[in-house]
């Protein structure tokens, strides 16, 4: 965490903020001990009825006083911006390393901390960055105020004796050992009070994403819930999530209000404390009334400071649970780029000549080793070849090989530098129909009659003229109309290549008609792959390749997780010492 700051683009604004703080901390404390021995003439006034002196305290007291509001009220804007500029570079750099090509797709099925990104990217850095900058200037104030009010502290429980019978005795600064003791015997046993927060603040995040998490697939799936007249099984699961959360809060409330003993009790007795301490000098004579008084102040702001660790015990657990699971996230991501070095990998590289080739192509799974009928592939602009298996052949695998998102395997691909791919769902980004038929160009790089074109030719003019109107297009789309959206972009880029996965064969009739006459005329260039299953097979194809899985040969081994899906031991390495 450290070095991301180090290296995050707002390190100078950081830089300048701490040291502003330091400055105004700084002057603070010095602030605080003129206004501790402001107590001393001030009392002492008082106790003799010396009125001018009384009124020149006065005076004295409202410059640090306005003083320390002025230096206040810079230290809060300094810490407001601070957690700001914090939570900017934190977040700036988790998008980064998430949105790396390829991190995101691995890490989701490596393991579970890349089921809920977004509550580690979003809540996690947003309370990381305000536990830290709250939790950082509260240590640094009083450990600067500790250094400030120790010597004074000191200076005013020297010389005083103190006389039990016949005997008398002097302790040299015994008010600073007093703070010590006190402060050490507080911290040690909120220390053992506050420990089982850190691993309950932990878990109790990681059932709050997960609660999140089923919230958000509930509400993205309403109508499918609706249809099946599922409201009561969905219930009984959010409900079941629930109970996890509550489960994990109750330990909380226990484990707070056995804390709460302690620090509330320590508190209480905080309030006489100073006075007790002090007591012994001013009834031996060795200070006045005034002076009585500011020994306390000063055993008050160096107990309080040393007392730090006990108020702070709550939040620092929950800075410390925070703190690792955005370190978790982190470090899994950029482990994502070193996953399964040791394995055998396809080679995957760009060409300039416009053809696909698949040369001794071999894709390893779970499931066992996907081949090719054909060893040696070739797809040259304008031919269009199929790729057809049956049922759980490897389809989807073979597309994210191609694709370039799933390296495990042997034998090589060589792909056009303009190729596009096409899932079997198409992504539709947020944003206005220009922008999602762009994507992922800028909506400037084509002009209306571009778009228009591409909207008619797929039976989709009825859209032209919300072509502006930002909506939430994923949900107000039928499932044709958004496969039209995805062919639409090709009419638009125009690349040299074009693989599919299952894309065409899910196609409605007339939509799937509009899409094979664009790849005759428009699109008559571009070299296709389209992975399918065999009742695709038609005369539009140049070319068929069988596609098969062999599940006796060589496969990638999945460790045994029980209750959850089986996942890739190659890609569960990147996260065992993160988790």
């Amino acid at each position: 965490m450290a070095s991301l700051l180090r290296l995050s683009h707002q390190r100078s604004a950081l830089a300048s903020l701490v040291v502003g703080l330091v400055g105004v901390i700084g002057a603070t404390a010095y602030a605080q001990v003129k206004l501790n021995a402001w107590n001393q003439p001030f009392y002492d006034a008082i106790e003799r009825k010396d009125l001018s002196t009384f009124f020149n305290q006065l005076g004295v007291y409202g410059v640090i006083a306005g003083s320390l509001l002025i230096l206040n009220v810079s230290q809060t804007w300094l810490n407001q911006t601070l957690r700001m500029k914090l939570r900017e570079g934190l977040t700036r750099d988790l998008f980064e390393q998430w949105l790396v090509p390829r991190r995101a797709f691995l890490l989701a099925g490596a393991s579970d901390l890349g089921e809920n990104p977004d509550q580690r990217i979003h809540e996690d850095a947003h309370r990381l960055a305000e536990l830290s900058t709250d939790l950082g200037i509260g240590l640094f104030q009083a450990s600067l105020l500790v250094a400030s009010f120790i010597g004074v502290l000191w200076n005013l429980s020297t010389g005083v004796t103190f006389h039990l019978g016949e005997r008398s005795f002097a302790i040299p600064g015994y008010m600073v050992w007093a703070a010590l003791l006190y402060a050490a015997i507080a911290s040690f046993a909120t220390w053992r009070f506050g420990r089982p927060l850190i691993d309950l603040n932990a878990t109790r995040y990681a059932r709050e994403a997960e609660l999140r998490f089923a919230l958000v697939h509930t509400a993205a799936h309403c109508e499918g819930i609706a249809v099946y007249r599922g409201e009561r099984e969905e219930r009984a699961r959010l409900d079941g999530e629930l109970d996890r959360l509550l489960a994990v809060l109750k330990k909380l409330v226990t484990a707070m209000t056995r804390l709460t003993w302690m620090t509330a009790g320590y508190g209480w007795f905080t309030i006489i404390a100073p006075l007790i301490v002090a007591s012994p000098a001013y009834f031996g004579g060795d200070l006045t009334f005034g002076g009585m008084l500011m020994a306390a102040g000063a055993f008050t702001q160096v107990q309080a400071s040393l007392r730090w660790f006990v108020d702070n015990t709550g939040p620092i657990a929950d800075w410390r649970a925070t703190l690792l699971r955005v370190g978790a996230f982190r470090l899994a991501l950029l482990q994502m780029d070193t996953v399964g070095t040791g394995d055998e990998r396809i080679k995957l590289s760009t060409v300039e000549t416009g053809e696909l080739v698949l040369d001794d192509l071999i894709v390893l799974s779970p499931a066992g080793r996907i081949i090719l009928s054909e060893s040696h592939l070739k797809v040259a602009p304008g031919e269009r070849v199929l790729v057809a298996g049956g049922v759980r052949s490897g389809k989807t695998s073979l597309f994210r090989a191609v694709a370039g998102l799933w390296p495990w395997g042997s034998g090589k691909i060589e792909l056009p530098t303009t190729t596009m791919f096409l899932a079997k769902r198409p992504y539709i980004p947020e944003g206005s129909l220009r922008e999602i038929l762009a994507y992922p160009s800028k909506p400037e790089t084509f002009s209306d009659t571009e778009y228009q074109v591409a909207l008619s030719r797929l039976g989709l003019s009825y859209l032209i003229e919300s072509l502006d109107l930002r909506s939430h297009w994923d949900r107000d789309l039928t499932d044709p109309e958004q496969q039209g959206l995805a062919f639409g972009r090709l009419l638009l880029q125009r690349p040299a290549c074009v693989v599919a996965d299952t894309a065409i064969e899910t196609l409605p009739v007339p939509l799937r008609a509009a899409v094979l006459e664009i790849f005759d005329q428009e699109l008559a260039g571009a070299a296709l792959l389209s992975i399918g299953s065999e009742c695709e097979k038609s005369a539009f194809y140049t070319q068929v390749v069988e596609l098969s899985l062999e599940r006796g040969g060589q496969r990638l081994k999945t460790p045994d997780r029980p209750g959850r899906r089986p996942s890739n031991a190659s890609l569960s390495k990147a996260t065992k010492v993160a988790e």
